[in-house]
């Protein structure tokens, strides 16, 4: 699917996006690109990532403070790590207009709504959602108004939520050329945790091993890093902070995962152990189709790189 510049009358008036880092800043480029949205406002506490929102040019206005951005907003978008999901719904609660919609990004289903829901007053829809996009680089400079283009973007609205605010959050994020489905949201956790949080954790794992090596060693290891170890880097170089509360808040789906994990593990090296070749081979045959299936759902395709305010 390819977004267009030019694509109708605006879905929303104001958007207040909390937290211009990775995909903060790709929301706020995305919704003035693709003509979603009429006005953007831009609130982080860092006093430096708003400096630099403002440099790039990223929104109309900048505040620090979210109550202050939410106030003229119809529709507001959390981009914050985890934890401060909670502290900034309760917050920014008196303050939200009437008929206003908030959404999310948060790769946690799940925790957004036990934490911020509880929140979110009468007259004010809540739509949880979570785009399958991003980088391990953060900060305003970090976005795309292309991330999502082509990339699937989850919404998981329960019986309650207001079907209104959902289809105008979905033309909004389809808008901006993403692959809007709805889901429930535990089942987003587990399926999350499969394909997101356990590849993170096993990175940090297996770099962390790399990096308690000693000398020489650990230097040739970095030195003559192949594919498979700078993708992990790679991996690994994502926000401390993002990864830590998406563990803390998905621990239940990840640690089932990763039980898993280690059943199969523990098949793998006694199949090393005892040299059966046919198991390894049945094994890496499976998982090569896996991978002809992701290509074949075009998600494959590395994600456009930020800056410079596009």
């Amino acid at each position: 699917m390819t977004a267009s510049s030019d694509t109708g009358e605006p879905i929303f008036g104001t958007l207040a996006v909390i937290g211009i880092g990775n995909l903060g800043s790709s929301v706020a480029r995305a919704v003035r690109k693709y003509g979603a949205v009429k006005r953007v406002i831009a609130a982080d506490l860092s006093a430096d990532a708003l400096n630099r929102a403002r440099e790039l040019r990223l929104a109309d206005a900048y505040v620090e403070q979210p109550s202050k951005a939410v106030a003229e907003a119809d529709i507001v978008v959390l981009c914050t790590p985890l934890g401060a999901f909670g502290a900034i719904a309760q917050a920014m609660a008196p303050h939200l207009k009437p008929g206003a919609v908030i959404t999310d990004v948060g790769s946690v289903k799940g925790a957004v709504i036990a934490a911020a829901g509880p929140h979110i007053p009468a007259g004010v829809a809540f739509v949880p959602g979570h785009p399958i996009a991003g980088t391990e680089k953060s900060g305003p400079d970090a976005g795309s108004s292309d991330l999502f283009v082509g990339r699937y973007w989850i919404l998981t609205p329960d019986e309650t939520t207001d079907r209104a605010a959902v289809e105008k959050v979905t033309a909004l994020w389809t808008r901006c050329g993403a692959l809007v489905e709805e889901m429930k949201a535990d089942y987003h956790d587990k399926v999350l945790a499969v394909t997101s949080h356990l590849p993170h954790l096993i990175a940090y794992t297996i770099v962390g091993t790399a990096f308690d090596l000693e000398g020489q060693e650990q230097q040739d290891v970095i030195r003559f890093s192949a594919g498979g170890f700078r993708d992990f880097t790679r991996i690994a170089g994502s926000s401390p902070i993002m990864w830590r509360d998406i563990f803390l808040n998905n621990r239940e789906a990840v640690l089932e995962m990763l039980q898993r994990f280690s059943e199969d593990l523990t098949y793998l090296q006694r199949a090393i152990r005892w040299g059966e070749g046919d198991k390894l081979q049945e094994l890496f045959t499976r998982t090569r189709e896996v991978r002809h299936s992701v290509i074949e759902a075009k998600q494959d395709k590395p994600f456009p790189e930020g800056g410079n305010g596009k």
